[in-house]
């Protein structure tokens, strides 16, 4: 299906049209507004970058460009001519291409199916696979991406799939591009790598639409910048008139002076341990890891991808049983090997993927709260409609979760109220120990600091944290103690007071740390 064009008649003006127009356009979910009466002008062959709190609007302007929602009113012009998308193949046929924060793979099919997929190159109706070879090869060259093309897609991990949904992009030729968070779940090197895509892309014409919550890589990418707050649009202009300062105080529509939280209370290193691992071991995985966590204390847990950070967790809580080694509770209860158990235990997991193991996405917000939870909000037997509603509103409002609408769906919220409500789930228990990985995946400046002082909070009210982050910055910001991992294995588990950036990235490489050449720039 084509999409309904609504008019040929130019944009208004002696310039030349611009690629992409939103006049007027709003869009609701479920009630509430998440783009209220935008708009704005993007020009070709730019990066014009959407910024914005989580549940801003920024994620919902870029689908409704990529033809993924469409608008309950307003217009969306491209080059001058006004069109009406109705799903997402009417946007490809006009050359707009989406990059999603939340992968949308075929699992079962090969890379090379999903890179080409539903536009495979034929030679008399047969699928011509040499040539989609060849032009495979092509794009991995160009992005300078490195994936196995026969490779089942659901076997990869996050930032891999993350590669495929951009070689996908690049394979349909688009010449407008929305990349939406394409970098939270990249390590630096494939972010730098991706960057440098990104700009391959606009000097070579390309209009990159490009939604993201790290300013730094925004003012290095952008030629313009549009702030939207609670869904309207605050400004929008030339990227080289902001600085993070500025960025930060338009979206969140006040100065946050500190990337983190103060700390009121400290870690309890007295009483015993609240959660002991001994010799946990999975062949191939990670091996003879052991390390004690005290009640009330946080510790963070880095080091590269495939080093063995989220198995850790994964063995711990039972998801991944161990082959050798065990967890234990502070009061010798051995965790049993099943996530299930280690729940009724007191143990509790958020996963880094909140699509596949964290949420119901079509189950509303008190439901994928309370549904782990039954003997919480239940009376006789009964579920206590009222004890229900009291309790996720409690939570939503503790976590400044955004709409406070307890009924609506999991999958009409931001990624950062995603990431809320998959840590308020396991908060309605209060667990003795939280496991959690990636905190802040996909989570803007001002969500991350509520992420913060609720981490704090739980941990100075006597629960123990133990996270994994790719972010050195962020580990050193939050974590008590701080243990590095490379290939499997423990290379450090040291007081936070006792290390540095560069030490741990010394580590996590398996640089001599005598080198003092190395630095923080590095």
């Amino acid at each position: 299906m084509s999409p309904a064009v609504v008019s040929s008649t130019p944009v208004e003006g002696g310039l030349p049209d611009p690629i992409v127009e939103l006049r007027n356009v709003k869009k609701s979910f479920g009630g509430a507004l998440a783009v209220n009466n935008v708009s704005l002008s993007i020009k070709p062959g730019t990066v014009h970058a959407l910024v914005g709190e989580n549940g801003a609007g920024k994620s919902t302007l870029g689908n409704l460009i990529a033809g993924i929602h469409v608008p309950d009113s307003g217009d969306i012009y491209v080059e001058g001519r006004a069109v009406r998308f109705r799903e997402p193949v009417d946007s490809i046929s006009e050359g707009i291409v989406a990059i999603q924060q939340e992968i949308a793979l075929v699992p079962g099919r090969s890379v090379l199916d999903n890179v080409f997929l539903g536009k495979e190159t034929t030679r008399w109706s047969v699928v011509d696979v040499r040539s989609q070879r060849i032009r495979y090869d092509e794009l991995t060259k160009e992005s300078g991406f490195r994936i196995d093309p026969d490779v089942k897609a659901g076997s990869l991990r996050i930032a891999d799939q993350q590669k495929v949904e951009v070689l996908r992009g690049l394979a349909r030729q688009a010449r407008v591009m929305v990349f939406d968070e394409p970098t939270a779940a990249l390590t630096p090197n494939e972010t730098d790598a991706l960057v440098r895509l990104v700009k391959r892309l606009r000097d070579a014409g390309v209009t990159v639409i490009y939604v993201s919550h790290f300013l730094d890589e925004i003012l290095e990418l952008a030629d313009d910048i549009s702030i939207l707050r609670n869904g309207q649009l605050v400004r929008s202009g030339p990227a080289a008139l902001e600085t993070k300062s500025t960025l930060v105080t338009a979206m969140l529509g006040r100065e946050l002076t500190a990337a983190f939280p103060p700390r009121v209370g400290r870690a309890r290193l007295d009483g015993g341990p609240a959660l002991r691992v001994s010799g946990l071991t999975r062949r191939g995985v990670v091996e003879d890891i052991s390390f004690d966590i005290n009640p009330g204390e946080i510790v963070g847990i880095t080091g590269l991808v495939g080093s063995g950070r989220t198995e850790t967790l994964r063995a711990i809580f039972g998801a991944d049983p161990p082959d050798r080694g065990e967890a234990a509770l502070g009061d010798g209860q051995r965790l049993a090997r099943h996530p299930a158990k280690s729940v009724r235990a007191g143990v509790a997991m958020v996963s880094e993927n909140r699509k596949e193991d964290g949420l119901l996405h079509e189950r509303d917000v008190t439901d994928n709260m309370t549904l782990v939870h039954p003997g919480i909000v239940e009376r006789s037997g009964w579920r206590d409609r009222r004890k229900e509603r009291v309790a996720v509103t409690t939570m939503m409002n503790r976590l400044d979760m955004r709409p406070p609408r307890p009924n609506l769906q999991a999958k009409l919220l931001s990624g950062g109220n995603q990431q809320k409500l998959m840590l308020g789930k396991w908060l309605l228990r209060e667990p003795k120990v939280l496991l959690i990985d990636e905190p802040t995946r996909g989570v803007d400046v001002g969500a991350k600091f509520q992420i913060y002082e609720a981490l704090f909070a739980l941990a100075d009210s006597g629960m123990a944290i133990l996270f994994v982050s790719s972010d050195i910055e962020e580990v050193l910001g939050l974590a008590d103690r701080v243990i590095v991992m490379r290939r499997g294995r423990m290379v450090i588990d040291q007081p936070r007071a006792d290390v540095e950036h560069h030490y741990v990235m010394h580590h996590a490489f398996g640089f001599d740390t005598s080198e003092s050449e190395f630095t923080d720039e590095h």
